[in-house]
């Protein structure tokens, strides 16, 4: 780990930014825009789960899903991203930046709420790279990744992305009145070469086949797990 930080540079705000990739890009929310895509895109979620683990929704009407775009949108932290298909130009998740330390070169991902046409798919795992692409070539130090402690879907993506478990902070919030233990999960800027080519060989088009992967993301991160075999899920893709 780096000891000698008198070269750091603060790392730039991402309020205002674009990421654009092979299959998905990531805009900053505009309310008025993206509401009808996103609504309908996560209105197929007929039971709610995507907004379980989630301190708000899911929301019963357009007009209330409106209203809380809006309030969201111009906000410094979090920064808050529509992620668009490219395939039909269609807004089919959500995405932040927050707790953005810029004195420390510290940033966090979450409010993650991907609709079932991004759930499980390669445009779902471009869009966690371009963010991360995003952060440590700005020159941040630290990336995080928080979740519900309960919420092991959550805790199983972490580890396949390539965020090295830290522990839990017990009692550390209360979501829609019942308790938050609260999982840790970060990677940091000496992890970023690995990490990066561990994307890049996944997200090649001859690792797929038909559609089927051949190598899986999880089994090109594990190795770089800091102090993995602490905490280890079993992981099938």
């Amino acid at each position: 780990m780096k000891k000698n930080l008198s070269n750091f540079k603060q790392p730039p705000h991402p309020k205002g930014i674009s990421l654009i990739g092979n299959l998905v890009s990531l805009v900053p929310l505009n309310s008025n825009k993206h509401c009808d895509d996103l609504y309908s895109s996560q209105s197929i979620d007929k039971e709610g789960a995507s907004w379980m683990y989630l301190p708000y929704g899911p929301f019963k009407s357009k007009n209330t899903y409106l209203r809380w775009l809006k309030e969201i949108e111009n906000k410094d932290d979090p920064v808050f991203f529509a992620v668009i298909r490219k395939s039909d130009n269609k807004a089919i998740g959500l995405t932040s930046f927050l707790r953005i330390n810029i004195k420390f070169g510290v940033i966090e991902v979450g409010h993650i709420n991907f609709s079932p046409l991004l759930q499980k798919t390669l445009e779902a795992t471009e869009v966690m790279f371009l963010m991360m692409k995003w952060v440590f070539e700005n020159g941040f130090r630290r990336y995080e990744w928080k979740c519900n402690a309960e919420n092991l879907r959550s805790r199983k993506a972490a580890q396949r992305l390539g965020f090295s478990y830290e522990g839990v902070f017990r009692q550390m919030s209360i979501s829609k009145g019942k308790n938050r233990n609260t999982a840790w999960f970060a990677m940091i800027d000496n992890e970023w070469k690995k990490i990066k080519k561990a994307y890049e060989i996944y997200l090649k088009d001859d690792n797929f086949i038909d559609g089927k992967q051949i190598k899986s993301l999880s089994s090109l991160t594990k190795k770089i797990l800091y102090k993995k075999d602490d905490f280890e899920f079993t992981q099938k893709n």
